[in-house]
């Protein structure tokens, strides 16, 4: 009884060390439980929702220590999908993406303002069309813990909006179409 009492306070000490230490995560892309996600105004209609299906990156969190976090991804823009092929086809193209001269997006952050165990700003270089920018978004905590599979994961979600001209993006669909949502739902698998 006494050696199974040990084995479990070992067990559970070394569990709550884990948690406590910064780890590296890579972003689930491959069981696809990530998103990226964009929403923009059409022609101050409706709205066109989307997303990326290509992207990848990593980030590093620790929970007692999350101002330390950081976080990179890299998105593959012809991968952008709005369930429409011809409308996909002219987004990609010279009016706006311009894939083939700029084939990636990509975001990596500078500073995290943490201002309580779930919530924090993120900010740092988000690069779009050839333009690089320093933006800022909040950030939420979804949750984390170990899954089914004998790993453990980290969940996070953010929301910005991006001025499409601040990127070269001109293209005029009218004065409700300037801008773009980007919402980005991460959960990393611990490396």
């Amino acid at each position: 009884m006494r050696k199974l009492l040990l084995t479990t306070a070992i067990a559970i000490a070394a569990s709550y060390g884990s948690v406590a230490q910064a780890a590296d995560y890579q972003i689930d892309v491959k069981g696809a439980h990530a998103f990226i996600l964009f929403k923009i105004k059409h022609l101050g209609y409706s709205w066109l929702n989307g997303r990326f299906n290509d992207f990848e990156g990593d980030f590093t969190y620790d929970a007692s220590k999350p101002e330390k976090s950081t976080i990179n991804v890299s998105i593959n823009t012809a991968s952008l999908d709005s369930n429409h092929a011809e409308r996909d086809k002219h987004l990609r193209g010279g009016d706006f993406l311009e894939v083939k001269k700029y084939p990636q997006a990509s975001f990596q952050s500078t500073h995290f303002d943490v201002s309580n165990a779930s919530e924090a700003t993120v900010t740092g270089d988000f690069t779009l069309h050839g333009v690089t920018k320093s933006i800022s978004f909040p950030v939420h905590k979804v949750g984390e813990g170990r899954d089914p599979w004998g790993g453990y994961r980290a969940g996070f979600t953010g929301v910005t909006t991006l001025k499409l001209a601040d990127y070269g993006i001109t293209y005029n669909l009218g004065p409700a179409s300037t801008h773009v949502e980007l919402q980005l739902n991460i959960e990393g698998i611990r490396q």
